[in-house]
């Protein structure tokens, strides 16, 4: 018989007050301390392994296969790639929430943690494969796989927080969950500029790290299994409908999209091309080593400024505020670049923006929580959601190829001071969230 739990809905979901599935019930209980390590273990294989190619690896392989034309490119590149999310995380979300208990499967018999190593291993094998390319269109078509399966990844380890994380906790845990991405991309950038240079065997480290910190947070952590019972109707129009949520039933959601899609937008812009901006703008002598100096600077202030963010937001029940200053401090760091090309401003930017990443990071994924209309979807309905966050990849990227040709790199970082600013107004439309 399967294990059942009632009571009251915190976070506001359209749920039946009957006793309900663990699976589908709202969270009561804080999560421990180990939970929320490994899980954020995990999203530091992921995040390293997805981030770590695009600031460092990528472009010096896209330099020595086609260097008169590496911005178009790395733009296809982050398109491609962002196209491929689109599509993976709502699918896959929406596996994963119609996935049944599997008995035999011991600690993989829940409807997440199949999904996330399965995606881990495929991602690995992607990018071994990627490391050995000589042409673009090798480079081109293996990212677009390995943006499926990480992606498909990333759905399912997003909805564990809601899966298991009651509200008043969601924050906390958001901003300790959150900071791997930030953590990953520096020991990435670290390790890859100074002790694994070679392109074959960084791909093939990024590759090992993806499924070594999987493995403890599927093998050791509880996935809720979804009795059959409880498993809503599955068809190619309920994968296709996937795509779709009832924005006048549930208008709040619509607006977290469209704020965290303008954020993500800036966010893109601004960094896409900072290893180039180094080079050509600032001429840094070593732009290898210096942005990983930067990526280190802004990684210390998205560490603090996640924790501290997020311990602030639960305390105080407030997510609007925290959010609208941390998309300004993206804003300016952006600004500061538009006028001043020298490697001190590229310094105080990086300050600027890992702050404002950091709490970003913390408090806008618990606000997102909040707002998930349906707990049956929790997997499809934050796929939806990673797709205002891969979807400026794939805009951004061409954007920012564009902006950088036409106008240089102060068209493009003022670009992206203005789109972070409207993405931090925009958040007040929210109105069941404080």
């Amino acid at each position: 018989m399967s294990e059942t739990t009632s009571g009251q809905n915190p976070a506001g979901n359209d749920r039946a007050e009957a006793a309900l599935p663990v699976a589908l019930a709202e969270p009561i209980v804080n999560v421990p301390k180990r939970w929320v390590a490994q899980l954020g273990v995990a999203g530091l294989g992921l995040w390293m392994a997805s981030l770590t190619p695009l600031q460092l690896l990528l472009p010096k392989q896209v330099q020595a296969i086609a260097p008169n034309d590496k911005f178009l490119v790395i733009g296809l590149v982050h398109a491609i790639g962002a196209v491929a999310a689109i599509i993976a995380t709502p699918l896959v979300g929406t596996l994963s929430d119609r996935t049944t208990d599997a008995r035999s499967l011991g600690r993989l018999r829940g409807r997440r943690h199949r999904w996330t190593l399965g995606m881990a291993i495929l991602g690995a094998l992607s990018l071994a494969l990627i490391s050995v390319q000589v042409n673009v269109i090798g480079v081109l078509g293996l990212w677009a796989l390995f943006s499926l399966f990480i992606n498909g990844q990333y759905a399912t380890l997003s909805a564990s927080i809601p899966d298991h994380v009651p509200v008043r906790q969601r924050a906390t845990v958001a901003g300790w969950v959150g900071m791997p991405q930030a953590v990953g991309l520096v020991i990435g950038v670290e390790l890859l500029a100074t002790v694994i240079t070679h392109q074959v065997g960084g791909y093939s480290f990024l590759a090992i790290c993806l499924v070594l910190l999987t493995l403890p947070f599927v093998l050791t952590t509880a996935d809720h299994p979804l009795p059959r019972s409880q498993r809503e109707a599955f068809s190619a129009r309920q994968l296709i409908e996937a795509f779709k949520v009832d924005l006048r039933a549930y208008p709040d959601f619509g607006w977290a999209w469209i704020t965290r899609f303008l954020a993500s937008l800036s966010i893109s812009m601004g960094t896409l091309y900072l290893y180039y901006f180094l080079r050509d703008a600032v001429h840094y002598k070593q732009p290898t080593k210096g942005l990983a100096m930067l990526i280190l600077i802004y990684t210390v202030c998205v560490v603090v400024t996640a924790i501290i963010g997020g311990r602030i937001s639960d305390r105080i029940g407030k997510r609007k505020i925290i959010v609208t200053v941390s998309g300004a401090l993206m804003g300016c760091a952006a600004l500061l670049l538009t006028f001043v090309e020298t490697w001190p401003a590229a310094e105080v930017a990086a300050v600027l923006f890992g702050a404002g990443f950091g709490a970003y990071l913390a408090v806008d994924q618990a606000l997102i929580t909040q707002v998930l209309p349906t707990a049956q979807n929790y997997g499809k309905d934050l796929g939806l959601i990673n797709i205002a966050i891969a979807g400026p990849a794939a805009v951004g990227g061409l954007l920012a190829a564009l902006l950088v040709t036409v106008g240089h790199y102060p068209t493009l970082f003022a670009c992206t001071a203005a789109t972070a600013a409207v993405g931090a107004t925009l958040v007040w439309r929210i109105k069941s969230v404080p």
